[in-house]
């Protein structure tokens, strides 16, 4: 069976840099007990109020960003989708009371395509693409990504990728790749919770976890957690994998479901 992941994706430029987590990323596929036979993966950066499924053959790139590399415009991330795939998770949802929606449409955002083309630059997985909604609870969050834990048993790699750390109006130009103080103290929270899986912790991490308004200013990029760790409810256990920050309240993790 395949653990679950979180994945942080960074700016847009991730896929360009050269860093300790780049690293880990490439190397990444190579950690894994077999390949994929598919990938699920919630982008932060795919927002619906209904828990939309990819049906899409062939993905074309989304270049939802502006102002950097011109070589960031002209990369692609082809990878085929998987109708079956999809309509398995169509019913995985509505079995446990989801609402959802098929789209054959939309292409991958930078949330998706940055980090697949790091672990996976072959495009050769079938990748099934899933919306987040940032307007339902904690634990709605959660149960979302538990009604899909048993993909794994299909070799079925689920990812959520986004940020738990992601400030962007508070970035800190001059100070690097040293956290801000008031950013390592949420994640350190964020870490002991989910090494405990303390999920009424966690569901109250607004109110709960110190600087809780700066670390997620908006709730889009932490939800991924949530639905990562869902989907590794049926044996609850945690691991970090990677921390790294850039510009003092970016942090590029990695945690680990299994």
């Amino acid at each position: 069976m395949l653990p679950s992941y979180f994945i942080a994706h960074g700016a847009p430029s991730l896929v360009l840099e050269q860093h300790d987590y780049t690293d880990f990323l490439k190397q990444f596929a190579s950690t894994l007990p077999s390949k994929p036979r598919a990938i699920v993966l919630f982008s932060a950066h795919w927002e619906n109020r209904t828990q939309s499924v990819s049906t899409v053959d062939t993905y074309s790139t989304i270049y939802d960003f502006s102002g950097f590399q011109d070589e960031l415009y002209r990369m692609t991330y082809p990878a085929q989708g998987d109708l079956a795939i999809s309509e398995e998770i169509g019913q995985l949802f509505a079995k446990n009371g989801i609402p959802s929606v098929m789209d054959s449409e939309r292409g991958l955002d930078h949330g998706a395509w940055a980090v697949l083309k790091l672990m996976y630059p072959a495009a050769d997985i079938p990748v099934i693409a899933l919306s987040v909604n940032r307007h339902l609870t904690n634990e709605q969050q959660y149960q979302i990504g538990k009604a899909l834990s048993a993909l794994r048993e299909q070799d079925i790699l689920i990812l959520g990728s986004g940020g738990i750390v992601h400030n962007l109006r508070r970035l800190n130009w001059r100070g690097g790749n040293t956290p801000e103080e008031w950013a390592l103290a949420f994640d350190k929270w964020i870490q002991e919770k989910l090494e405990k899986w303390d999920l009424e912790a966690l569901f109250q991490y607004e109110q709960l976890a110190p600087n809780a308004k700066e670390a997620v200013p908006t709730n889009e990029h932490f939800i991924p957690l949530l639905l990562a760790m869902g989907a590794g409810d049926s044996s609850r256990q945690a691991k970090l994998l990677h921390r790294s920050y850039q510009l003092g309240t970016l942090s590029l993790n990695c945690w680990e479901f299994k």
